[in-house]
């Protein structure tokens, strides 16, 4: 088997589709189908099903798909291996982030690991934190800075992870900024401007509110904590955000009960990071308390 035709099988698997499979691969999907024929000629036996319904693995394709894997992740780890005897750092590195770690965390620790590798160049990829699945394994990027979820963590290596504590915030001339001791059922009566239901932001926030018993209807909903900020400060709702985000265009609301989500960096299972990923680690873990394994 080649791994070229490994590489299109596994992609198609990961993007359930041969036209995006082809497109990631800069391939024609008739090249993309190609190279599954010829994979299916070699181990004798049909691997995808098409229907109307998609595309479904067979027992063979199953049967294969970990031992491809496999495959591929035993070569990127030789490359990284001979890389390794370089000790210059050359890059680019890339990288795929959120938008709110590559904002507010991210440039300060590139710019450190920069100053004492300046041949070093970096590629940044932005992103919201639910397509990571997706992007790690069509692009080659050894890490993804995201907000954790159970899921991330069960289908991914967790290189880091940190807390990012939140905040209940409006702005200056909204009705809750004059307010003291305020409870949930409090605000729940005003509009919030919150992240899309299918972020794990929201899911945080929204779970707080049915602890206590409060369904959450969030307006507005925009995946940008940035437009979030702005039009919270401008009186539109209120909202949470990171601490890091606060400023004086916005009141912290005074709510007894702290939220918290939390951040990281992941990569697939049993491939290895190389030593440019690896120095960017021992920098954020020089600058701040978080959570390292594997290092």
């Amino acid at each position: 088997m080649d791994t070229q035709s490994l590489i299109a099988f596994i992609t198609v698997i990961d993007t359930s589709s041969f036209s995006e499979a082809a497109e990631a691969l800069h391939l024609t999907q008739s090249a993309v189908s190609k190279r599954i024929a010829t994979l299916e000629h070699q181990t004798g036996r049909p691997l995808i099903e098409r229907s109307g319904r998609g595309l479904r693995l067979t027992d063979a394709g199953h049967a294969l798909l970990p031992h491809a894997r496999k495959v591929l992740d035993d070569l990127h780890n030789a490359r990284e291996a001979i890389a390794s005897l370089d000790h210059r750092m050359q890059g680019p590195l890339s990288l795929i982030t959120s938008h709110h770690i590559g904002l507010h965390h991210l440039p300060k620790w590139l710019r450190a690991l920069q100053q004492t590798e300046p041949e070093l160049t970096f590629n940044l990829q932005f992103l919201e934190s639910e397509q990571v699945f997706q992007q790690l394994h069509q692009h080659d990027a050894p890490l993804a800075w995201v907000t954790l979820n159970d899921r991330i963590m069960e289908r991914f290596q967790v290189w880091c992870s940190w807390e990012d504590p939140m905040s209940f915030v409006c702005g200056p001339d909204h009705p809750l900024a004059r307010a003291d001791q305020l409870t949930l059922q409090d605000i729940a009566h005003y509009q919030a401007i919150l992240p899309a239901s299918t972020t794990e932001t929201y899911r945080v926030v929204s779970h707080h509110f049915l602890q206590h018993g409060i369904t959450l209807d969030a307006q507005m909903p925009t995946n940008y904590l940035e437009t979030i900020k702005m039009m919270s400060s401008v009186g539109l709702g209120w909202s949470v955000l990171p601490n890091t985000m606060l400023d004086n265009s916005l009141v912290a609301l005074d709510i007894s009960d702290p939220l918290t989500r939390l951040l990281g960096a992941v990569g697939i299972r049993g491939r290895e990071p190389g030593r440019a990923a690896r120095a960017l680690l021992q920098t954020v873990s020089a600058s701040t308390q978080t959570d390292f394994t594997g290092l």
